[in-house]
């Protein structure tokens, strides 16, 4: 229901282990205490060329140069595609840090970590953080809703303490790539989709590595015509009716490739999600009234159904909904104090015409063209200053939206 600012290390989860150079048989001497031997790597599978995916990222995605400091994260099921990552990235002189993230590690931070960690400056991820130039991230989630368990309060505590280190990737243009984008293969997810995790897998992979050159040409034409406007006006058949001032704002393109012209722009511009093909942006401040309606979503694993969010002057009012889902999701929205939490935040179109909520799918997506996202809460990746570690909203399917007045979409098809 959000996105976060890409970070390769953090304080739950993330152990380097691999630098630059090839390492020495000897045992590492530090105090993560690593095995001398890297996890076996996944073989390589009919649905995706690891060395191919790994060559176009590092080459023509993120457009690692020589001397560029990149770091490199994902789970042990990537572990191939992460090691050609890593070699790409010293091919062209650059130096690469991978770490490697898990569902277990996770968990057990929250089983074993004393609570008052949670709170701790974060003073060692703040000084890693000077250091890259391009941040290339790999979904490494496998189980739906792993940390659905632990307490809302260490939950929205862990999320505050890391966020002066997402503003400083920010601040220094950090070039980001994020591999998964909601999307990434797993069988919980195929399950949502209502498909087979072969079809899901091959789908993504596909996508993750194809020519972006018609998703760019659409995103500019898309952002010309949102530019131009002043007001949209959203419905969908589940009842979201939101008008929302968008006069004046910047629109970004999640195209696939950060170009030249997006490293001097820099903030959003250099981040990108694949599979790609998003425009977006944030709201005129004040600006947003109506209702958005979840028909049905899940919260870290759980259902929950008829979720009716109420804007007001951009603020949300009233959150109502039902289901297992809805009451986690509201114990943790009340855990979280930052009032940035209920403020009306992004409007996010999909443009990409190769990715489709597939018929049985319970679920949206980013990137479908004609889905609409929308919500609250963070919204630095759309260029806004909202850094809120909550937020509430979800994707839209089917949805009709006019600018000024004039239908741009209809039923979740981009007019001409």
């Amino acid at each position: 229901m959000r996105r976060t600012v890409l970070l390769t290390l953090s304080i739950v989860a993330g152990i380097t282990l691999m630098s630059c150079q090839p390492q020495a048989s000897q045992p590492p001497a530090n105090e993560n205490k690593m095995a001398t031997a890297s996890p076996e790597a996944p073989k390589k599978t009919a649905a995706y060329d690891a060395a191919a995916v790994a060559n176009r990222i590092v080459t023509q995605v993120a457009g690692v140069k020589e001397n560029d400091v990149v770091f490199i994260n994902g789970g042990v099921r990537d572990f191939e595609l992460l090691e050609d990552l890593n070699t790409d990235t010293r091919k062209v002189g650059a130096f690469p840090l991978l770490s490697v993230s898990s569902d277990r590690m996770a968990k057990k931070y929250y089983e074993e970590v004393p609570e008052k960690y949670d709170t701790q400056s974060p003073d060692f991820d703040l000084k890693l953080a000077t250091l890259p130039t391009v941040a290339i991230s790999v979904d490494s989630n496998e189980t739906e809703g792993v940390l659905s368990d632990v307490s809302p309060t260490r939950l929205a505590n862990t999320a505050k303490t890391g966020v002066p280190v997402g503003d400083l990737y920010q601040k220094r243009n950090v070039r980001q790539v994020e591999i998964g984008n909601d999307l990434y293969p797993t069988e919980w997810r195929a399950k949502r989709f209502g498909i087979s995790l072969d079809d899901l897998t091959k789908t993504f992979w596909s996508a993750v590595n194809a020519d972006y050159s018609g998703v760019q040409a659409t995103g500019e034409k898309v952002k010309a015509t949102l530019s131009a406007g002043k007001e949209l006006h959203i419905t969908s058949p589940e009842g979201t009716d939101l008008k929302v001032k968008i006069d004046a704002r910047p629109f970004f393109v999640s195209d696939g490739v950060i170009s030249a012209e997006d490293v001097q722009k820099g903030g959003p511009a250099v981040s990108v999600f694949l599979p790609a093909g998003e425009v977006y942006t944030t709201p005129v401040t004040n600006s947003a009234d109506g209702k958005i309606m979840i028909a049905q979503d899940f919260f870290r694993g759980k259902e929950m159904t008829n979720v009716a969010i109420i804007i007001v002057s951009g603020k949300v009012t009233s959150l109502t909904g039902s289901g297992p889902g809805f009451d986690a999701m509201k114990k943790e929205y009340d855990a979280t104090t930052d009032p940035g939490k209920d403020l009306f935040s992004y409007i996010d179109f999909g443009i990409n015409p190769n990715l489709k909520i597939w018929p049985a799918s319970k679920v949206g997506n980013w990137v479908q063209a004609g889905m609409v996202s929308i919500g609250t809460g963070i919204n630095t990746w759309a260029g806004g200053d909202n850094k809120s570690t909550f937020g509430l909203g979800g994707h839209l399917g089917g949805c009709t939206v006019t600018l000024d007045g004039k239908t741009i979409i209809e039923k979740g098809e981009w007019k001409s």
